[in-house]
Formats: C-alpha cells, structure tokens, sequence
C-alpha cells in the first residue's frame, strides 16, 4: 500500500500529539530525501500518529516484532511509545520507512550521546543512534534490512556533518539484526547489560 497524504486519514478517538518541526539535535528528517537502493527508492518519512498508529500497532502485534520491541497490545501502547518521542525536544525522531512509497518499515533516529544508551557504552558528542523493524514479512529474510540501514547511515553522515559515528544496540540474541548491522558497515564494539536487554554495541564510523 501506498502512504495516504495528510488530511485523508482516518479519525481516531485517540488524543496524539502531533510531530513538532525536528529541529536540533536530530535535525529535519523528513526533509533528507530518498535513496536509492537495489531493493527500490527508499526515504524516511516522520511519523504522524492519526495516519500512522493503526498500521504501526498492527507491526507491534507480529509476534516476529513482539519479540523484540515489547510493545503488542492496544493501540495505546503504541500511542504511548510514539507520544514520548514526539512530545520530546526533538531528540528522537519516529519514522516510516517507505520503498516505493510502500510503507515497509519503522524507524527511530536519535542522538545516542543524549540518550541513556550514553550510559553504557563510551559516547562521543554528535553520536546518532539508529533502531529498526522491518514490519511486514515479504521484506524480511532477504537481505534488505541491510540495504537500508546503509542507505540511512548515508543519509545521517550527509546530513550530520558533525557526526563521527553510528549507533545501534540489538538484542544480543537477535542474531538477523546484528548480522543485519554487521553487513551494513557496522562492527560489534562491546556488550552491554541495558535495563531491558543484553544488547550489542554495533557502530559505524564515518
């Protein structure tokens, strides 16, 4: 399916905050542009909760997801993990990722150094922390996670010249995500006991 334009969304009875600008410290995500990958054009689009949150919380109740993010249920919980980034000054940006205008995946952009990742893992300032899910199933299993996570470190090191480095920290036992990174450019740096995981330290410099 194809992503509809604002104004032709459904109503929810849902009281969401709506995405702010972006301005620092991630900056304007929406505005970076597409990429060109193999498995088609790809962009990041800011998630706007009265079009999105249907289509994310249905992801969030894969079972494949629910593994991993621990966010199934109703569509408050969703509501509520997306309501914390966009109530926020700016620091992590929620976004669909659209190949072929097809929303295929989900995406958070943040600053790593900002966040309490920093705790855990030797921060340098301007790190950008990237998480990932890949929400339908046609599009996992095949190689394209990899695909775009270069397509988006490219467009972060373009549009953060003050960036050095990538950030990610997969679940140790996620083992197609941490392959995932690793083909994209990432190395594993460390391990790391989080509040929620065991997660692999995954970076990529610049």
């Amino acid at each position: 399916m194809s992503i509809r334009e604002p104004g032709c969304e459904d109503t929810l009875e849902l009281e969401l905050p709506r995405p702010a600008a972006y301005p620092a410290p991630v900056g304007a995500v929406g505005a970076w542009g597409p990429a060109a990958t193999a498995g088609g054009r790809f962009r990041l689009l800011p998630v706007e909760p009265r079009r999105d949150l249907a289509l994310l919380a249905g992801w969030m109740n894969d079972p494949v997801v629910d593994r991993w993010w621990s966010l199934a249920g109703p569509q408050e919980r969703t509501a509520a993990h997306l309501g914390a980034q966009l109530a926020g000054d700016g620091r992590s940006v929620p976004c669909l990722g659209l190949l072929d205008g097809r929303p295929m995946s989900y995406w958070e952009v943040y600053r790593a150094d900002l966040d309490p990742l920093a705790r855990y893992y030797p921060a340098a300032p301007h790190d950008i922390g990237l998480h990932l899910l890949i929400g339908t199933a046609r599009d996992r299993g095949r190689g394209l996670g990899a695909e775009l996570l270069r397509a988006v470190s490219a467009l972060v090191l373009r549009h953060h010249p003050r960036c050095a480095r990538i950030v990610a920290e997969p679940d140790v036992r996620n083992a197609a995500s941490v392959a995932a990174f690793r083909a994209a450019g990432f190395r594993k740096a460390a391990e790391a006991e989080l509040p929620d995981k065991r997660a692999a330290i995954m970076l990529r410099d610049r």
